[in-house]
């Protein structure tokens, strides 16, 4: 079991930057693998980027590529999304979710833990 609490969202200009972090509480939480989702206002939940448990492997979406960086510290128990060069398409819920450490991509069924969102908002 792994409960997930994302934090450092906030209100912020186009072009600025963010770091969002995903603590987690369970003894088990380096072997899980770590997505980042986010759900735009009005729009479906989609997929930003993972991590694997030895951080040995990053996936990105396209439209954050560049721009967005996942890493952990599995000694502190936290996963983070540094986001640089924030636009106003960026605004989201952001949320963290954990899964099997054989999986690595963007497929949200396959995650089975999931944090209550931290709010992005990027103004032009």
């Amino acid at each position: 079991q792994v409960q997930l609490v994302e934090s450092g969202g906030g209100l912020v200009q186009a072009g600025d930057s963010l770091r969002l972090s995903c603590a987690a509480s369970g003894r088990t939480f380096s072997t899980y693998t770590i997505g980042w989702f986010r759900r735009p206002p009005g729009k479906e939940r989609e997929f930003v980027a993972s991590i694997t448990w030895a951080a040995s492997y990053t996936y990105y979406a396209e439209s954050v590529k560049g721009r967005f960086t996942v890493s952990r510290d599995n000694a502190e128990n936290t996963v983070y999304l540094q986001m640089n060069s924030l636009k106003p398409e960026d605004t989201a819920v952001y949320y963290c979710a954990a899964a099997s450490p054989m999986y690595t991509g963007r497929l949200q069924n396959e995650y089975s833990y999931w944090g209550q969102g931290t709010q992005v908002t990027v103004s032009s």
